[in-house]
């Protein structure tokens, strides 16, 4: 990129303080930035770099105070929120793949809309529909009958199963894994584990986002749905006949077992676990390795295992930490008691 200040801040709608004819070449971590590079302050931690960074502009919020110089401020409304939008005009401004790559395998039913680029040894199954603007990068498989709607994005190396669907503007990182068979078994009075086949399929609605390595398996009967806007970081597991809500974000590391219904704007810190056949409240918010034992009926921050309201993991946590120290004046106390007797 190349833009002044305050082209910059034209374009967010905020406002230079300092020199607006600065060209900016590139972005920087406010600590590492250099001559040329624009950074972003919106964390109070970071304060005390505004005052030493190299970089030529800072995006700051528009209240922000300085104590001492700084290099050009360019102040909006919220600096994280503006950083993104720059972020993503970037991103659009890099030249975009298009063609199919000679190695590829593309079944002549395939329907392939304008503008796509299908990379090298990709390979496209019978009767899959991809809109236009696609890019499906080198060794995706889509499977037979897979539809994928338009602007979306499939890294390398990432399997999409028969009958499954993905939306418009998705983006699905190296590695995923849509559709494959939900862990479903039955045992027998040997205890042998016979094999529930697994008929369904996976809806990916618009707008999601699935991290690396990320799984979503497909249903039973009827579809998985991830629903529009969701964001599932790497190494998540959806499993079959899951729902996940509109607009809901899940770290690294979360499994939801199968059939369990998630509310919209839900948020999930990395490591949460979820059992099967419960549904989820709209709104709530799970705290890193919650387990999650029973259905959430009220929009709250939850956290430990089980999961409790945040205001009882807390309490119960402060006397935790005390424990030994309680253990140690509960045996003085026995031991006085066995004295008298």
């Amino acid at each position: 990129m190349q833009f002044t200040t305050k082209q910059i801040a034209d374009y967010l709608h905020g406002r230079v303080d300092g020199d607006e004819t600065i060209v900016l070449t590139d972005f920087g971590k406010i600590e590492e930035a250099t001559e040329g590079k624009l950074t972003f302050l919106s964390n109070p931690k970071y304060t005390h770099y505004i005052y030493t960074t190299k970089a030529s502009a800072v995006l700051v919020n528009e209240d922000f105070v300085a104590e001492q110089a700084t290099p050009t401020l360019i102040r909006v409304k919220s600096a994280y929120e503006s950083l993104a939008q720059l972020l993503q005009l970037a991103a659009s401004m890099k030249p975009k793949k298009q063609g199919i790559h000679p190695t590829a395998q593309v079944d002549p039913t395939a329907k392939i809309g304008d503008l796509v680029y299908i990379g090298p040894y990709a390979v496209i199954g019978a009767n899959v529909e991809i809109g236009d603007g696609t890019k499906i990068y080198p060794h995706v498989f889509l499977d037979d009958n897979v539809k994928v709607g338009e602007e979306t994005t499939i890294y390398a190396n990432t399997v999409i199963y028969p009958d499954c669907k993905v939306g418009s503007r998705c983006i699905i990182h190296s590695g995923a894994v849509i559709g494959s068979d939900g862990f479903g078994f039955a045992p027998d009075p040997a205890g042998h584990y016979n094999k529930i086949p697994q008929l369904g399929n996976v809806i990916i609605e618009d707008d999601v986002e699935l991290g690396a390595n990320a799984v979503v398996d497909c249903a039973t009967m009827g579809s998985t749905i991830i629903h529009k806007g969701c964001k599932l970081d790497n190494l998540t597991q959806i499993a079959h006949n899951c729902v996940v809500g509109e607009h809901t974000a899940m770290a690294a590391q979360t499994g939801i077992a199968g059939s369990t219904k998630i509310g919209a704007h839900c948020v999930f810190g990395g490591q949460c676990g979820v059992v099967g056949h419960i549904s989820i409240a709209d709104g709530c918010t799970f705290g890193a390795k919650t387990g999650v034992c029973g259905a959430i009926n009220r929009k709250d921050t939850y956290a430990g295992f089980p999961e409790q309201e945040i205001r009882g993991f807390r309490k119960r946590s402060v006397v935790l930490m005390h424990l030994p120290e309680i253990y140690e004046r509960l045996k003085a106390i026995e031991k006085k008691l066995e004295e008298k007797q």
